[in-house]
């Protein structure tokens, strides 16, 4: 039998970007797609890398608009638990993703969502070193708010969890941490901040108008 892998990456860019017009994950920052920035980051690793696309077409018009590195490798979501055609939800992401994980022998997954281009490298190697002995290892903010798409997560455990959660149709993220498992909540302030002083790799993009504020913090922060 195979040995397992340890870790897979997962990158979820299946949701409809109405906001934007077109692709989200395509849109241009600092002349790069905010993809690319990502991967670009994460191939720093030696991690194989996935990104789940809710179509073939999504992944066909992707390819139109991005070069991506061949090692790059596409999932699309599989609706057989879910029924409906027209809604693109996150879970189903997370459920087609680690089903394929689960059928390539990966122990876990780091979740990510596309709208993050600016992680950094260091904040990456802490999570993976902070996932070890843990079933999942997930950012806490001193409020007690979560981070559950910059979070690492058991592939087979999730993948189940995952499938219940379609079945009952209760798609909330945070009903996918299973209080079960063993976690490892890491401290954003006290673990993650002093590696990532501006905390950047956890700034999201959700439409046109936070490309212009993280433009000018870019700027403002040269070698944030």
């Amino acid at each position: 039998m195979e040995k397992p892998k340890y870790l897979a990456i997962l990158i979820l860019i299946g949701g409809k970007s109405t906001r934007f017009g077109t692709e989200k994950a395509a849109v241009d920052f600092f002349g790069k797609p905010l993809i690319l920035h990502q991967i670009e980051t994460l191939n720093n690793f030696d991690e194989d890398i996935f990104l789940v696309a809710h179509s073939e077409d999504q992944v066909f018009d992707y390819h139109k608009l991005i070069e991506f590195p061949k090692e790059i490798t596409f999932i699309v979501d599989d609706r057989e638990k879910f029924k409906y055609p027209k809604i693109f939800n996150p879970m189903l992401g997370i459920y087609s993703g680690l089903k394929e994980l689960i059928r390539l022998n990966f122990e876990k997954v780091f979740l990510l969502s596309c709208d993050m281009p600016l992680i950094k490298p260091e904040i990456i190697e802490l999570m993976i070193k902070e996932s070890e002995d843990y079933d999942c290892c997930i950012p806490r903010w001193n409020n007690g708010f979560l981070e559950p798409f910059f979070a690492i997560y058991p592939v087979e455990k999730g993948y189940y969890k995952a499938k219940e959660i379609l079945t009952k149709e209760n798609y909330g993220l945070y009903n996918f941490i299973d209080k079960n498992w063993r976690i490892n909540f890491v401290s954003v302030e006290k673990s993650i901040q002093p590696l990532d002083k501006k905390l950047v790799s956890l700034i999201n993009i959700n439409g046109p108008i936070d490309i212009a504020k993280l433009i000018k913090f870019y700027k403002q922060n040269s070698g944030y």
